[in-house]
């Protein structure tokens, strides 16, 4: 029997130096980035993941993963960010509310002040994946960053869409969860809670609508994410080691920031999620009105197959390539979905090149 990889495992980048650099917000919470170096000049790299999962999903040891594929293609200086969406951190699942401005205003410039705290004023390349492409993207909207080379933004960015089950999962399923069940956390291991919790109980239920394969953990994640069989990924594409571990990868979650996800989805596009909150004073009620003004090169990605966002990718690229032709693109990944360009076995063939190629075009010379 192959050894299982350990959660949070740091063998995926073996040939680096690695550092943890750990950093506090302006609202008190600690986050931390880990380095992975290889030499002196490029410009760095900052990698943002989504919520529930973390910095793993960049080092996955069962296949060349992006962080190793960026280093091998000259970007030598990755850093990998865990914000307090990570499944390192227990503050997703904390009681209170989340949302994707405290991202935006707290999170990613309190992670840059740390990165050039290291590296100088040096231009920064961002690669973020899910809500938190969807928090920087807000982040850059309301010139909370600055500085910032080039961004990839993975599945989803400022006009996020949903199927039409997705959306009615959305629209009633956290009160539903929340006065019903009596849930307030989401967790793909659920099925391994005691016997007759509701958890337990909905994890049982849950599998019932989902015969495609026999893990517990991909079925639940199946459905808090997208509508699909499985929702977020082809299995096709992924190693049997990552399908395996998934529930690993993609940790609970609690449902305050759907909440703010329902709002956006509401208004088509990303929105605050309270305008009287003093604390995201500085961030726009409207993160689509300056928009237009965003001067850093966007590369939206996105596969075909997203039973989570659809076409939201599609759409902010006409959106923004309306004010400016010439300073976006848009690669739309045959045969991928959700999270598998990120994740997925083949990624490092099929979907790699296209980020690096693309941050090497817009590397500042």
């Amino acid at each position: 029997m192959a050894q299982r990889i350990p959660r949070f495992s740091p063998e995926g980048v073996p040939d680096a130096d690695v550092s943890q650099q750990p950093f506090t917000t302006e609202d008190g919470l600690s986050l931390s980035l880990t380095r992975f170096r290889r030499g002196e000049g490029a410009d760095p790299v900052l990698l943002v993941h989504g919520l529930t999962s973390g910095s793993d999903i960049f080092t996955m040891p069962e296949h060349r993963n992006l962080t190793g594929c960026l280093l091998d293609h000259g970007f030598t200086d990755v850093w990998a960010l865990d914000s307090r969406m990570s499944n390192r951190f227990p503050y997703n699942t904390e009681p209170g509310r989340r949302t994707l401005d405290d991202l935006a205003r707290f999170d990613y410039p309190a992670a840059l002040a740390e990165l050039r705290r290291h590296t100088g004023p040096r231009p920064v390349h961002v690669i973020a994946h899910c809500l938190g492409s969807v928090a920087f993207a807000m982040s850059l909207a309301a010139r909370s960053v600055d500085g910032v080379a080039s961004f990839v933004a993975n599945s989803v960015a400022l006009t996020p869409r949903l199927t039409s089950w997705s959306r009615r999962k959305l629209e009633y399923g956290p009160e539903l969860l929340e006065h019903a069940l009596g849930l307030s956390v989401l967790d793909p291991r659920a099925r391994t809670a005691r016997r007759l919790t509701p958890g337990w109980a909905l994890s049982r239920l849950v599998s019932l609508a989902h015969q495609e394969c026999d893990n517990p953990a991909c079925h639940m994640i199946s459905f808090m994410w997208g509508c699909g069989w499985p929702a977020l990924y082809s299995h096709e594409n992924l190693h049997p080691v990552t399908h395996d571990r998934i529930a690993d990868l993609l940790g609970p979650s609690g449902l305050s920031y759907l909440r703010h996800v329902r709002k956006m989805v509401r208004a088509g596009h990303a929105v605050k999620y309270d305008p009287h909150d003093p604390r995201h004073a500085t961030l726009p009620d409207d993160y689509l009105t300056d928009a237009a003004a965003i001067d850093t090169p966007i590369l939206f990605l996105t596969g075909d197959r997203n039973h989570v966002f659809g076409d939201s990718n599609v759409i902010c690229h006409r959106e923004l390539s309306r004010h400016a032709p010439d300073r976006h693109e848009l690669a739309v990944l045959p045969g991928y979905g959700h999270l598998d360009p990120i994740i997925g076995k083949d990624a490092d063939r099929d979907v790699f090149p296209r980020i690096v190629d693309f941050l090497r075009r817009r590397a500042v010379a």
